[in-house]
């Protein structure tokens, strides 16, 4: 194929290969995340050709818990599972290439931040991604990175947490600068920034509840793609004002631009489920 062409769909895909389709949605999402394709709705655009080092090996291992996260994650939120969904553990398993009891520990482990539970007559239910999860997520993420912004502005001008920011407020002027090109990269560069701000608490618990919420709003970005240009810009702006009043070591200005900026996230992951919806 050539850059800017669509790929077929994935019945047309799943017939070609004479594979099922879960194989196909599996290899999409690959594709999407290593930024080979452009995936939007129905459309699927070559955007980069691929490279040997893109090829998976035959003998690839079983995921790791990560991995798993990542794939249930992009499922639910990439395919619109619907809450009340019954899980199918043999079926997940398979499409994750997992044993069905890591499956189980996955699934027991995630349902402590309520996006499954326990059925009545045993198995898992999804809960699912609605607005008031969505919510309750993102002030459950404010309140963890105001207390992040404590933690590092306390530290020592050695830590290397210092020099982390200016590398990462570095990269999101190279990132400004060519945005029109690599405005889909925001999305890897925002979750690398908050990651870092983060990184400071050494807390067990927080960490765990980091994951999901940075995986959340890593995909949400996959759902509304209108406007992404300008609301990556305006996001970058946020960012940068919030890098620079952390190493003016400005509590003050620091809480005042992380609000800002977390608000807004709230709004922008509110009105993307919104539209993801209507879709």
């Amino acid at each position: 194929m050539e850059v800017g062409g669509q790929l077929p769909a994935e019945a047309v895909l799943a017939d070609r290969m004479e594979v099922s389709r879960t194989i196909i949605r599996s290899a999409l999402q690959r594709l999407d995340t290593e930024n080979l394709i452009q995936w939007e709705g129905r459309r699927k655009t070559l955007i980069k050709q691929p490279e040997a080092r893109h090829r998976l090996s035959q003998s690839e291992s079983t995921p790791t818990g990560e991995e798993l996260e990542k794939r249930f994650l992009e499922w639910i939120l990439r395919f619109d599972v619907p809450a009340g969904t019954s899980l199918n553990i043999a079926q997940l398993s398979r499409q994750f290439g997992v044993p069905a009891h890591s499956l189980q520990e996955f699934l027991s482990g995630l349902s402590r931040f309520g996006l499954v539970e326990r059925g009545s007559k045993g198995g898992w239910i999804l809960s699912g991604f609605t607005a008031e999860f969505a919510i309750e997520l993102s002030d459950f993420r404010l309140v963890l990175e105001m207390n992040a912004i404590r933690h590092l502005l306390s530290l020592p001008q050695d830590h290397e947490i210092w020099e982390k920011l200016k590398e990462i407020r570095a990269e999101h002027i190279a990132l400004r600068k060519d945005l029109k090109k690599r405005y889909h990269d925001f999305s890897t560069l925002d979750g690398k920034f908050h990651a870092t701000v983060n990184s400071v608490v050494k807390n067990r618990f927080v960490l765990e509840a980091q994951k999901l919420i940075s995986l959340i709003f890593h995909y949400h970005y996959m759902w509304d793609k209108r406007d992404e240009l300008e609301r990556n810009a305006a996001a970058i702006e946020e960012h940068l004002e919030w890098i620079d009043a952390m190493l003016a070591r400005d509590m003050n200005g620091s809480e005042e631009a992380a609000l800002r900026h977390l608000r807004r996230s709230k709004e922008t992951l509110l009105a993307s489920l919104k539209n993801h919806k209507l879709a």
